[in-house]
């Protein structure tokens, strides 16, 4: 059972990669203290507290954002969309 306490200490964690006493975390410690940390900020935190959280409000839509956040609309499910491939 993790707690708010612990959950803060895994966050510092993996920011800085090491351990409070100083050791650093292998790539395996880091998946798993990440897990662990999207497991409990998926439980116990609105959506807007979570690590990853992009704000969108406000922000321009573009063909990438969801369909149903379209004013609302119920797009086609079997609707085919072009797609544009750009070269850089």
């Amino acid at each position: 059972m993790m707690n708010p306490e612990v959950h803060m200490n895994l966050k510092t964690a993996v920011e800085l990669g090491r351990w409070p006493d100083g050791r650093k975390l292998s790539p395996e410690q880091l998946e798993y203290c990440l897990q662990a940390i999207i497991a409990y900020e998926q439980e116990f935190l609105p959506e807007q507290q979570r690590v990853g959280y992009i704000d969108r409000t406000g922000l321009k839509k573009t063909e990438c954002d969801d369909a149903d956040s379209n004013s609302g609309s119920n797009p086609d499910p079997n609707k085919v969309m072009p797609l544009n491939v750009t070269k850089h």
